[in-house]
This record gives structure tokens, sequence and C-alpha cells, in this order.
């Protein structure tokens, strides 16, 4: 089999601060990776339908056919990672940032995936805050429609080694509350963190948004068509 070309939905996700946990105690955070592989990312990729083309220590890179399944699969993570990360101190909590893209790649023989759509990928995620999910123009069109989403309009970025600027757009959350409230009742109070949006922002305009607060991030959703 030759390598082919492909329009695909790319999702690149890392751990934040990944070498100060590992500095700090590595078989524990390497444990508790593993464990949330196992228990809640790769059973939702696979529900997505998602393929994880490939591991990289604490990152990972994913491809989909669909944006909707990809975002749909970024907010599912995040969303039970507030609630995983409920009463952990803040230097023990494992963070993702995740970054999608929808873009031209090659698929090499052996399933690996190169190009500039996994290119922008991996620097939208690098460019995303802790706990939070950052989509290209690409993607976030392809979602708009579908999705009820909490939108930040950041505008078009110069991404480190890409030529074009990138238009960027990241799910809006309520302000921190990094004083520990009672996040996991809250949080079962008002169900899952959702997304939520009404209408298309402006730059540098968020929507407004609630939700369930839990260890200091919020996210609210509404719908998914």
């Amino acid at each position: 089999m030759r390598e082919t070309r492909k329009i695909a939905a790319i999702l690149v996700s890392d751990v934040v601060g990944y070498s100060r946990l590992a500095g700090a105690d590595e078989d524990r955070i390497l444990a508790r990776l593993r464990a949330l592989r196992s228990d809640l990312i790769d059973p939702t990729i696979a529900v997505h339908r998602g393929r994880v083309v490939k591991r990289t220590g604490d990152g990972s890179l994913v491809e989909f056919s669909s944006v909707v399944e990809a975002v749909r699969c970024a907010i599912e993570v995040q969303n039970a990672m507030l609630e995983r990360n409920a009463g952990v101190p803040d230097d023990r909590r494992i963070e993702f940032r995740i970054g999608i893209h929808l873009g031209d790649v090659v698929q090499e023989r052996d399933g690996d995936l190169m190009g500039d759509g996994v290119n922008i990928a991996a620097r939208l995620e690098g460019i995303c805050e802790p706990g939070n999910i950052c989509l290209s123009e690409q993607a976030y069109w392809q979602v708009k429609a579908r999705l009820d989403l909490a939108i930040n309009d950041r505008g078009a970025m110069q991404l480190k080694n890409i030529a074009d600027p990138v238009r960027v757009y990241s799910l809006a959350r309520s302000r921190d509350q990094r004083s520990r409230c009672d996040a996991t009742q809250e949080h079962r109070r008002s169900g899952p963190s959702l997304f939520a949006a009404s209408r298309r922002p402006r730059p540098g305009e968020a929507y407004r948004t609630t939700g369930a607060r839990c260890a200091g991030k919020a996210f609210a959703a509404v719908r998914v068509a």
C-alpha cells in the first residue's frame, strides 16, 4: 500500500506539565495516565469512531472521519477530567490540552499521518489553555451548525512553523474558581458539564455560558444535533 492523501479531522492532545508531574513521582503519574487511557480516553475514542494513530509519551494523535465526532470526544474527555480532578491538589492534577483541525494529511504505509493537517492540530494544542479545546476555523465551520458551543473567537494567529495565519476558536469556560467548592456535589446537581451558544461570536467576544464548576474550571453544553 502506497502513501495516500486524504482529508481528516485530527485531534492532538497533551498532558499539561507532564515533565513536572513525572519528576515529582514518575511511577504514580504513569499509572494514573495508563488508567485514564484504559478507563476513559480509549473507550471514548472508540465510541466516536476515532483511530489512535500514535502516542508520544504523554501525547496522542487521533484521527476521526468526522469533526463533529472529534469535538464530541474531546468534550466528553475534558468534562470527565473536571470531575476526576475535583479535590485533587493543583500540583497533582492531570489536565489535557486538545487541538482539533480539519485538513489534508498524508497516510504512510504503516498508518502514521503526516502533513500540515497534523502540524496545525499540534500547534493548536500547544496554544490551548489547560483543560480546554482549541479548534481551527476549518474545524469550527464543520461543527458550528451541529453543536451548540460556547466559543471564544481568538482571531487569526500566527502558529509556529505554519506559513499562513490560522483563525483559532477555543471553547469558552466560566471563570476559574481556584477555591475548591464542593465540586462533586455541584457537578451532580447540574449533570455532566456541557457547552452552549446561540450565535457566532465577534472576534474577541465570548458567549456567556452556564454549567457545572469543578476543580476551578466550568464547561456547559446544551444540545448535540
